[in-house]
């Protein structure tokens, strides 16, 4: 889901329970993991082209390792790049995409710069100006052809010369943009080039229908407005279109996408030969897709590869993966059977052969080796709270873990498929990092991290699984307060989300999931949080279990956490509190209005208040329309519900929140005052996605405080 995924109070890196006395600051609980916390990674990793070699970044430059020998050397250094430039020296070394081991390019001030070695030293070949506030910028696989936006325009630099692709006037008219659909169906970007760098597809949005809606920018006098475009559900949406611009004859031809004005385009994929494009044709309703295959000069249609249908919703998060040095077969992950899956497909011959199967789902495919015929992925297949890396063959189906580790793992593998890099950290690993011999399995350890948080109090903390009504297992946390006592009562915070696309319970470094669950325990709280129906990684069945009534099934799970923890006689129960970001506002308020009598006090960051007051792509996938679904939605609607309030409530909410509006919470307050009911609100200036540092941290002083001011003793 979008609803920011905020991170604000989810940090996954870090501890285990030490018996030391130092106490966290609140700068420590907020940001430490980012600062003077954060566990030692290998930054920047890399496969050489030639699969030989790993490259990372380090201070100051770039080092390669030999696999075989494990010899390194400086492959770049700062001090080298600096002899290019006799003045404007870069203070720090940019991010360099490496070619091979002798050419490479990066960006800086709006240019960017080729690379070639020469001798001992690297020598700036050509250099590209993008102009004025570039965005989106993508490198053709040419390694010499940029493509990029300014503005609401597209343009492409080759050669060190500019051409727009599109000319668009009204703003509101945006080529090659990466928010098309706002961001939901897995697309993060807008720009799509050819595998052999001769055509550029891209994403049209006009959004000229839509109605505007007021940002105001608060931190200057006057203040001043910025009308965004917000299609909100059951309301007018933007019309997509994809375009083909052919490099050569600088000319655009547009795809001949039949259908409805409003529906969505997804999953847009290149044929390998470059001949075709594959799309994703998603209706509104979001329960019909078509997999449609264009011709790529003349943007005919030339049939639909499949088609997946529910009486729910199809949700598309991936584009086709084409095997290799295949022009014909490819996979696509689907949900089909209930979870996410591999499925073998043909051009020719259509569905081959479900690859993968089972009652856990593939979170990311990392790659092949082609002369063994295996495909690796991520899966959960061992444990829905853990991620492990693994290889299938797309003959045999014989599938085989490639790790060893409890955790969450991640990998990178080498083109050639014959190394994996594999990275993870479980409950009392923060971080470790091996490189794995495909074929002999001989695993080599390049980090092992020391634990950051080793001289801190740490507090105990407690895996638990309930049961759903309908029997489904819920995993939770408990966070004690350091020092514990069992015979003393404490006062309790349930922080949650249960939101879809979000899982905070998870096997990972800290134990806690989060250095502020820990700054509250060493200040005297137990803090739980617990993934109910509606969150991700459980399979469909589990988040479509809140399909049409948000904020229903999701609180009927969290109230068998809230009974689980009145069952321990260390918890206070008239001394209860429940905190929440996004999803996880709108719950804490549900909270606080539906049942009125569990918690003492609440604090909601970023409530929705009215799903009809949400965007379409989102809410009507969970939701339908509000014309479809007004039961639903009077259900979920917060707002004619204020005067159930009995405790203590504080709202937050970002002035320039673009993804929850700020109305939400502006609506909701009027409410309040109208009846006369008394609660708190806080509003900072910012968008919860960019609350950083300091002011990160005393945003979550307030959150703290007014716990303490309501739930602490005298």
């Amino acid at each position: 889901m979008k609803l920011y995924k905020f991170s604000l109070l989810m940090v996954v890196l870090g501890g285990t329970a030490f018996a030391q006395t130092q106490k966290f600051t609140m700068a420590e609980a907020v940001n430490g993991m980012r600062t003077n916390l954060a566990v030692k990674n290998i930054s920047q990793f890399s496969w050489s082209s030639d699969s030989k070699s790993y490259i990372q970044a380090v201070k100051g430059g770039y080092l390669t390792t030999d696999i075989k020998t494990n010899k390194q050397d400086t492959l770049i250094s700062l001090s080298q790049l600096n002899k290019n430039f006799a003045d404007n020296k870069l203070k720090g070394l940019p991010p360099v995409k490496f070619i091979n081991n002798s050419e490479a390019y990066f960006s800086a001030n709006n240019q960017m710069y080729w690379l070639e070695k020469s001798g001992s030293d690297w020598k700036v070949k050509r250099s590209a100006t993008l102009g004025d506030n570039p965005a989106n910028v993508k490198t053709l696989a040419d390694n010499q052809t940029l493509v990029y936006t300014k503005n609401n325009n597209l343009f492409i630099n080759k050669n060190g010369k500019e051409v727009a692709i599109t000319n668009d006037s009204n703003e509101n008219i945006l080529n090659g943009a990466s928010n098309v659909h706002r961001n939901e169906f897995g697309i993060d970007t807008g720009i799509f080039p050819s595998p052999n760098s001769e055509n550029v597809a891209f994403y049209r949005m006009d959004q000229t229908m839509v109605a505007d809606y007021p940002v105001i920018d608060w931190s200057v006098t006057p203040a001043v407005n910025t009308n965004i475009k917000y299609p909100m559900a059951g309301k007018t949406s933007h019309e997509v279109t994809l375009g083909v611009y052919n490099i050569k004859n600088q000319s655009t031809t547009f795809l001949k996408v039949e259908g409805e004005k409003d529906q969505y385009l997804t999953a847009v994929t290149w044929s390998p030969d470059s001949k075709y494009i594959f799309v994703g044709v998603l209706n509104r309703g979001q329960n019909h897709l078509k997999m449609n295959k264009y011709d790529a000069v003349t943007g005919n249609f030339i049939n639909t590869l499949f088609e997946e249908t529910s009486d729910k919703y199809v949700e598309p998060q991936h584009p086709l993966t084409f095997f290799p040095n295949s022009n014909t077969d490819f996979i696509w992950q689907s949900q089909r059977t209930g979870y996410n899956h591999l499925f073998h497909y043909s051009l020719e011959k259509g569905l081959i052969a479900q690859i993968t199967k089972g009652d856990w789902l593939v979170t990311d495919i990392l790659g092949f080796n082609e002369n063994k015929k295996e495909i690796y992925y991520v899966s959960t297949q061992d444990n829905p709270t853990e991620k492990h890396l693994y290889r299938i063959n797309w003959n045999t189906f014989k599938t085989q873990r490639m790790d060893n580790a409890e955790g969450v793992h991640s990998g990178v593998l080498s083109s050639d498929g014959n190394y994996l890099y594999d990275t993870y950290s479980n409950a009392t690993t923060p971080r470790v990092a091996d490189i794995l011999n495909t074929s002999t399995l001989k695993s080599t350890n390049i980090l092992k991290s020391e634990n950051p948080l080793k001289n801190y109090l740490r507090p105990e903390i407690k895996n638990i699984n309930l049961k759903a009504d309908d029997g489904t297992i819920l995993y939770g946390k408990v966070i004690l307060p350091t020092n514990f006592d069992p015979n003393k009562k404490y006062p309790t915070i349930v922080y949650l989300y249960n939101g879809p696309h979000l899982q905070l319970v998870t096997n990972t470094f800290p134990a806690s999931g989060n250095l502020w669950y820990e700054y509250m325990a060493q200040n005297g709280y137990i803090v739980f949080t617990m993934d109910g129906r509606g969150s991700a990684n459980r399979g469909l069945k589990f988040e479509q279990a809140v399909f049409r009534n948000l904020g229903t099934v999701e609180m009927k799970d969290q109230m068998q956490g809230v009974k689980y923890l009145m069952s321990l006689p260390y918890v206070d129960a008239d001394r209860m509190g429940i905190h929440g970001w996004s999803f996880g506002g709108f719950m804490t308020t549900s909270f606080m209005l539906k049942e009125p009598n569990v918690f003492k006090v609440g604090v909601a960051g970023g409530p929705v208040i009215d799903w009809s007051m949400y965007e379409i792509m989102y809410g009507e996938r969970y939701m339908d329309t509000p014309q479809e679904n007004p039961e639903g939605y009077k259900t979920a609607n917060l707002l004619d519900k204020v005067q159930n309030l009995q405790g203590k409530l504080l709202m937050i909410h970002g002035a320039q929140d673009d993804v929850v509006v700020w109305q939400h919470s502006m609506k909701f307050i009027k409410s309040a005052v109208d009846q006369g009911i008394q609660m708190d609100y806080f509003v900072y200036p910012g968008h919860p996605h960019n609350v950083v540092g300091k002011d990160r941290v005393h945003l979550m002083q307030k959150v703290t405080d007014y716990f303490d001011l309501y739930l602490k003793k005298e």
